[in-house]
């Protein structure tokens, strides 16, 4: 039977579509840092490696006026487009409220307000917020609906049990955080679900006792050589099996 060929309608919605997902793939792109962060007393580096198509990861890490530095990780129900273009709201609605030094559970209690001011039906958006500053190593962290993070030192890696109700769901919820306090060549690991939840060709999870078990091998590692190690070890497990979820993570190391 010979093949009939697309029509000119045919290929230019096809066309579209592909012209649709490149911009939205530049947008999520748009939503985690170009580079590292780097100060006299800390380094940020980061990695995000997208699905096939857009998804709802994202993160940002910045200096503020009053010298601390913030760093945000956040992972949105859902995967394409619309997962694409909650992420954006989630950012623009915290670009709003995060850059003044406010401490990390007033900003996840501000984001909850907002995003259930907006409610969408079936989406939320979980997130890690840390602050930290640089001249005491303290730092403040807030997590709603993520795992993590993990926090490598001299006595090896242990994940931090932070936990709250992922913003945009219920109005009023409160939020706490845990303090850290950071000695000299500590990091702390933010990682997206897409990491802790990958899956092997058997259907086992990688899970975050692994992630936690391969950090705590990682003493005196730089943040981009963490990073490596932690992808490729995924990598390596869910080799022969599709990705299905971004997989976005940021190490935070303290030098001073």
């Amino acid at each position: 039977m010979p093949t009939i060929a697309p029509t000119c309608e045919t290929q230019t919605l096809e066309q579209l579509r592909e012209q649709e997902i490149a911009e939205a793939r530049a947008i999520q792109e748009a939503m985690v840092p170009s580079g590292t962060l780097e100060t006299a007393e800390v380094r940020i580096a980061h990695k995000f490696e997208p699905m096939e198509e857009v998804g709802g990861d994202f993160l940002d890490y910045f200096s503020l006026s009053d010298g601390s530095v913030g760093l945000y990780l956040g992972d949105v129900t859902g995967k394409g487009l619309p997962a694409a273009l909650y992420a954006a709201l989630a950012v623009g609605t915290l670009r709003g409220v995060h850059k003044t030094g406010t401490p990390p559970e007033a900003v996840l209690a501000l984001l909850n307000k907002r995003l259930t001011l907006r409610s969408i039906s079936a989406r939320h958006a979980a997130i890690q917020y840390a602050l930290l500053d640089p001249g005491s190593g303290i730092l403040r962290i807030s997590s709603a609906g993520m795992a993590g993070p993990l926090h490598l030192c001299g006595d090896g890696c242990r994940e931090l049990l932070v936990r709250g109700i992922p913003p945009g769901i219920f109005a009023g919820t409160g939020y706490e955080s845990e303090t850290l306090q950071l000695k000299r060549g500590d990091s702390v690991i933010f990682v997206s679900d897409g990491l802790a939840e990958a899956m092997n060709a058997e259907e086992e999870l990688f899970g975050m006792e692994r992630l936690t078990e391969i950090c705590g091998r990682m003493k005196g590692k730089g943040p981009d050589e963490i990073l490596e190690i932690l992808f490729e070890e995924v990598r390596q497990f869910s080799r022969g099996r599709r990705q299905r979820d971004d997989r976005t993570a940021a190490v935070l190391h303290y030098r001073r």
